[in-house]
């Protein structure tokens, strides 16, 4: 019983993502980090969903994920509570290596641009999949995602390998079976509403780290 219950618990569920992302922006725009740390959770069962293929990228977001919850329920809690006060109080107080890799290897504000990164990968690949035809090939449209955010970022090597593994997805009726909305159609519509609201978090985020030359981060 307890492993049914474990393993209902991993089930992505698309309208929870929808529902997060939804509670991640103030009434000023500032990204709650609680919201946005749920939101990545919801999409790394996402990833999961989908088998080994996205480990050497959700492995990765997990760990991020814990290094931002740390920080969250640490003794300057406080400070984190937003994306923006995160920036604000690591800046101030010299907690970012902004050059050179230094004593401040998981910053909230290195780690955090480490899933900016991601998160517009996966951006850009559920839109893809959202305009997609049932011809068209995951494979494809993942690597172009890819190609087009993240691996500017990884070394030769990882970007050989998430080639390789890319290669290895199944076809968009399992992409959208995961997503545990309904049909088709009901998938489209939802990741229509979905997708603004990621969009909107990711541009916050990058004028944020743009206005104080925090994009390229050691």
């Amino acid at each position: 019983m307890a492993g049914s219950v474990a393993s209902e618990d991993q089930k992505f569920c698309l309208k929870e993502v929808l529902d997060t992302f939804k509670l991640c922006l103030s009434e000023n725009k500032e990204v709650y980090l609680e919201h946005y740390v749920a939101g990545w959770r919801g999409l790394i069962k996402f990833l999961n969903s989908l088998g080994s293929v996205f480990g050497f990228i959700s492995k990765d977001a997990v760990n991020k994920i814990q290094i931002l919850v740390d920080y969250l329920n640490g003794e300057n809690g406080s400070q984190y509570v937003t994306v923006q006060s995160m920036v604000k109080y690591e800046l101030e107080n010299e907690l970012v290596d902004l050059t050179k890799r230094g004593s401040h290897l998981e910053s909230g504000c290195r780690t955090l641009l480490r899933l900016h990164r991601a998160l517009r990968w996966l951006e850009l690949f559920l839109e893809r999949l959202r305009t997609s035809t049932e011809d068209c090939k995951t494979s494809v449209m993942c690597s172009e995602a890819y190609n087009e955010s993240l691996s500017q970022h990884h070394p030769w090597v990882i970007r050989k390998a998430a080639g390789m593994a890319f290669c290895m997805l199944p076809g968009r009726p399992a992409f959208f079976e995961v997503m545990n909305v309904g049909q088709p159609e009901e998938v489209v519509a939802m990741l229509g509403e979905a997708l603004p609201l990621i969009s909107e978090v990711y541009q916050i985020t990058e004028e944020l780290y743009a206005q104080h030359n925090l994009l390229e981060l050691p």
